[in-house]
């Protein structure tokens, strides 16, 4: 459902994106003509991240939310919220790389942290991996639990991928 719900809201963002100037067009612009990330005077300041991407062409992948599991099926940095988002990312890296997508494919991410307070260590680890010129779109959400009680935080991506 989540999902659906984010491939809609990237298509109805591209229907109603306001127009650029050629000027931010090519401040804007990304190496992938598929995905522009627009920016607009008429919505309120994104820090960290855009408020919507537009995709044309190209193929997309969803990546199921991530958590801080490693190969064997552990959990990585048990109360550890830096630890496990950078397993978590990792994850989605491995995730991306799997399905010939990388970071700067990237378009959207869901966050469900258990402590929403913790976005600033999120972010600062979340901006090793990302464009941080042109940040994915993206949504926290503050979850009273995750799947099982030792996660903090879960993360979901989609990628588009040029043709």
């Amino acid at each position: 459902m989540r999902i659906a719900l984010s491939g809609m809201c990237l298509l109805l963002a591209g229907l109603f994106s306001m127009p650029q100037t050629e000027k931010e067009k090519n401040k804007m612009g990304q190496s992938q003509n598929a995905v522009r990330f627009v920016k607009s005077e008429n919505l309120p300041p994104s820090p960290g991240y855009s408020q919507v991407v537009e995709v044309r062409g190209g193929h997309l992948v969803y990546v199921a939310g991530q958590v801080a599991m490693d190969r064997a099926g552990k959990v990585v940095g048990e109360g550890d919220i830096r630890a496990q988002t950078q397993q978590t990312f990792e994850n989605l890296k491995a995730a991306l790389e799997a399905s010939g997508a990388k970071f700067e494919n990237v378009v959207k991410l869901n966050y469900y942290f258990t402590d929403i307070t913790q976005l600033p260590v999120v972010r600062e680890v979340r901006d090793k991996f990302i464009n941080t010129t042109n940040p994915p779109a993206s949504t926290a959400v503050e979850v009273k639990r995750l799947f099982r009680e030792p996660y903090l935080i879960e993360v979901e991506a989609v990628a588009v991928v040029p043709e």
